[in-house]
């Protein structure tokens, strides 16, 4: 109920914490995510943490990417301060230190005043802190960064570094560990302690350096764009050329743009793509005008799924092939992060993946009633619908809707609005066949039950002109259902001794609905 309540009176929700606190909120966020799959809103959510410990491993952070979670996620990293990069060394070795510093953070985030306490902290214990976590990080970034296995710890979402020069974000798992690295290399011990209270005035910083528009210098930058945008970043990294970690920096810079860069470009030659295969989607609709216009009225679905060998047929059935495979690399590249992380977001691939939806999926389900594959598997909509289509309803469901939708239809649909209406069909046509030569009365009841349900629910669609006119074809399968569902209901007003258990209860509704 919180959930419900709390999606219908705002329109977003931010999360955010510091130190550990960062860290809860990351959890707090991700729960708030998961709960929100089962919701049919576009609700937004931002979780924002300063100086927050890593929370999990590469898995967790695939997973989120999987979920397109990734972009919900905003990380802030002063440029020394520890605490980010702590967990990338040994805990055990780690132990002695937190006990001594953590107390420190903890009073001085409640009394500005405490930070003295630090001059208590031996410097040979703030060195060896310091060490200790930049060996690791340094190791880390040496030797093992193509993969994040056997690593307890790995970034997921993006990360803002900030330094007295500016900032910079990335959202590669991979430059996020190694700048982490490359900045910490600069740090003192005491910088390294004391960075992690000064988040105030970076984000401070960082607002004036953009309402200011500051200026960079602008002495020696190169001729490519390309290269005036790295060597800004190192700029705002707070990084000069002369300095040991300048290479490595730059480096960094240059793979986190061009893995940046890549999602972008996928982008792009999808919809090139898209619009190669756009011919194969018109030769579809084309057909379906023939078979709804055909002097057979059979309409859309039953001719194909009635239909005989012939080089038309064959076509049709090559051309849903092969966009059943574009849609499903679609859904791959975007899986496996290969594309922009709000691409299922975009109106374009929406809509697109939506009319496809519409378009195809009832020849699908054609197909799976004309190989009978319902008497081997069960029913299409729980053991025969391909996964594509259940991703394009949560993007459908989860759009963006500008306007009224509520708008009625002065027309009928030019493709039925339930991609699924013709397996409800099949359905309800073998509850039909049931009931009649069912013995157990409860089940007969339950059948029954739901063939007046869905008897509502067609009406309804019909009733609205959210169907096309495929449906209403003297010979679809939908009106042979409307002519057996009326002959069932005469049958038992005539021969009430025949369906006993309509009579005493269980179905007595039906005997209204004539």
């Amino acid at each position: 109920m919180q959930m419900r309540e709390i999606t219908s009176n705002s329109k977003s929700v931010v999360f955010t914490g510091h130190s550990v606190g960062g860290t809860v909120a990351s959890l707090s966020a991700l729960w708030f995510l998961s709960c929100l799959q089962s919701l049919p809103s576009s609700f937004s959510v931002i979780c924002v943490t300063f100086g927050s410990p890593m929370l999990g491993n590469e898995s967790l952070s695939k997973a989120i990417l999987q979920e397109r979670w990734g972009g919900n996620f905003l990380h802030v990293v002063a440029q020394h301060d520890i605490v980010p990069r702590l967990l990338f060394a040994p805990s055990d070795s780690l132990f002695p230190y937190l006990c001594s510093f953590f107390p420190f953070w903890h009073s001085s985030m409640s009394n500005p005043s405490f930070k003295q306490l630090l001059a208590q902290c031996p410097d040979e214990m703030q060195a060896q802190f310091l060490h200790i976590v930049l060996n690791s990080l340094e190791a880390l970034s040496a030797g093992g960064l193509n993969s994040g296995q056997g690593n307890l710890f790995w970034p997921f979402g993006s990360y803002i570094f900030c330094t007295s020069k500016g900032s910079i974000c990335l959202d590669n798992a991979v430059s996020v560990i190694k700048m982490l690295h490359l900045m910490l290399a600069k740090s003192s011990p005491s910088s390294s302690i004391e960075d992690h209270l000064n988040y105030e005035n970076y984000v401070g910083q960082v607002y004036w350096q953009i309402l200011s528009s500051k200026n960079f210098q602008e002495d020696d930058l190169p001729d490519s764009s390309y290269e005036v945008g790295i060597a800004l970043a190192l700029q705002s990294s707070d990084i000069t050329p002369c300095e040991a970690v300048s290479g490595p920096a730059k480096d960094c810079l240059k793979l986190a743009k061009q893995m940046g860069r890549t999602p972008s470009l996928n982008s792009a030659n999808l919809a090139i793509a898209l619009s190669k295969i756009t011919p194969l989607r018109a030769q579809i609709e084309w057909y379906k005008v023939t078979c709804d216009d055909s002097d057979d009225q059979m309409g859309y679905y039953d001719s194909f799924k009635r239909r005989g060998a012939s080089k038309k047929n064959s076509k049709i059935n090559m051309n849903r092939h092969k966009l059943a495979r574009f849609w499903d690399d679609v859904i791959s590249m975007l899986e496996h992060n290969q594309l922009p992380h709000d691409f299922h977001k975009r109106s374009k691939w929406v809509n697109a993946s939506q009319f496809y939806k519409l378009l195809v999926e009832p020849l699908d389900i054609a197909e799976y009633y004309r190989s009978g594959e319902h008497l081997k598997k069960g029913h299409y909509m729980e053991h025969g619908r391909e996964r594509r289509y259940k991703i394009f309803d949560k993007w459908w469901r989860d759009r963006k809707v500008e306007g009224n939708p509520g708008n009625s239809r002065s027309k009928f649909a030019s493709l039925t609005q339930d991609s699924c209406f013709w397996a409800r069909v099949e359905e309800a046509r073998d509850w039909l066949n049931r009931v009649r030569s069912e013995g157990d009365t409860r089940t007969q009841s339950l059948l029954w039950e739901n063939i007046e349900k869905f008897d509502q629910y067609a009406r309804g669609m019909v009733d609205r002109k959210e169907v096309s006119i495929d449906v209403l074809a003297k010979n679809s399968s939908y009106n042979l259902f409307v002519e057996e569902w009326k002959d069932l209901k005469s049958q038992l007003q005539l021969f009430p001794p025949h369906f006993p258990s309509l009579l005493d209860g269980g179905g007595s509704s039906s005997l209204t609905i004539l």
